[in-house]
This record gives C-alpha cells, sequence and structure tokens, in this order.
C-alpha cells in the first residue's frame, strides 16, 4: 500500500492536469480523482473541498520553490564566495519558477477564487512572496558585507529588485498573452537587472 506523500503526490499531478484541461471553475474534485486513481471520498476526508486541494496543492508548491531557492541564496559572503553570481542565478532560477505552468495554474486558481473568499490569493502571498522576499535580502546583505554594494535598507534594495525582475511577466502569464520565455532569455534578463541593480546601488571596485 502506498503511503500518503506518495499517494498525495499523484493527486497532485493530476490536479495540476485537470486544471490544466479545464481551470478551477470547472475542475471538479471528481474529475481529479478519478484522474488520480483515487476514491472522491478519499479526496474529501483529506481536503475538504476543491479550495482545500488547492490550498494543499499552493503550500506544497511555495515548500518546493523555496527549497530550490534556498540554493541560490547566500548565508554570509565566504573567503571564495560570489553573491553579485548568486543575485543572478537567483533571479534565473526565480523567474523559470514563477513563470512555470504549476504557479501560473495557481495563480489562475487564485484568481478564479476570489469570488470565493480568496483564500487561495491569501496563502500565495504567505507562502510565495513572504518567503521569498527574506532570501533576496539576505543574497543583498551578502553583497553589502562582501563590500559589492553599497549600504543601504536592504528591504528596498530587494523591492526594486523584484520588481525590475519580475516587471508584470508573471502577470502576462497568468492572463495567457504570452508563453515561459526561453532559459537563456531568463539568464540574460537576470544578469541585466543585477547589472541595474548594481548601477544603483553598487560600490566602485
Amino acid at each position: 500500500m502506498k503511503d500518503k506523500s506518495e499517494r498525495e503526490r499523484q493527486i497532485f499531478e493530476a490536479a495540476y492536469k485537470v486544471l490544466s484541461q479545464k481551470g478551477f471553475k470547472s475542475a471538479s474534485m471528481l474529475a481529479i480523482a478519478k484522474a488520480a486513481g483515487a476514491s472522491n471520498e478519499t479526496m474529501y476526508n483529506w481536503y475538504g473541498n476543491k479550495q482545500g486541494l488547492l490550498a494543499a496543492m499552493i503550500r506544497d508548491n511555495a515548500d518546493r520553490v523555496a527549497a530550490e531557492l534556498e540554493g541560490f541564496s547566500a548565508n554570509t559572503p565566504g573567503e571564495h564566495s560570489d553573491p553579485i553570481g548568486g543575485l543572478e542565478k537567483f533571479g534565473s532560477k526565480l523567474l523559470d519558477l514563477l513563470t512555470g505552468e504549476r504557479s501560473v495554474l495557481l495563480n489562475r486558481a487564485a484568481a478564479a477564487d476570489v469570488a470565493d473568499g480568496g483564500l487561495l490569493g491569501k496563502l500565495l502571498s504567505e507562502h510565495g512572496r513572504s518567503r521569498m522576499v527574506p532570501l533576496v535580502a539576505r543574497t543583498i546583505s551578502a553583497a553589502q558585507k562582501a563590500g559589492r554594494m553599497r549600504s543601504h535598507d536592504p528591504q528596498e534594495i530587494t523591492e526594486i529588485y523584484l520588481a525590475l525582475l519580475l516587471g508584470d511577466l508573471q502577470i502576462r502569464r497568468v492572463i495567457g498573452v504570452t508563453q515561459a520565455p526561453p532559459r537563456e532569455a531568463i539568464a540574460v534578463h537576470s544578469q541585466r537587472v543585477v547589472e541595474l541593480l548594481l548601477d544603483l546601488f553598487g560600490t566602485k571596485r
């Protein structure tokens, strides 16, 4: 018998597939249960309703995104560390994740859920941005300690960095007017954003 974590992973995979095909409003718990080979009773026992299922998926996706980004976030600058290079890699990974299909589907579900109380949107903010911002700020602080950026509020620099990095790309992905950018283009954009940030806050070397 499969343990719950493995079974839940299959349910989430099926839910993403059904969401992609039908959208949030038309994706029923029954359709997801059938796609996952699970019973409707199990679905409701575990999640309560469709909103509860999506809430679990948002938390799971946020955990995975945070785990992937953690490796690109500098803790303290070591002898051979490069916080600026780390920031470029972090930006590439972040943009890749936020414009990916799963994040887009969850954001579309959250937008559709607004009329029903907006729980999913609140969870996206709580488990997404609130966990991402400290990782960026930590890398900014590392760059300052390494003498690569001048003294300034890391939180303010972080907000400017994210505005330059993301712009309206994530929104345009969610509303379906653009495709996910290729990783090569993401890497070039991330590098350019860091260059602009250094123009604003960098130190002369």
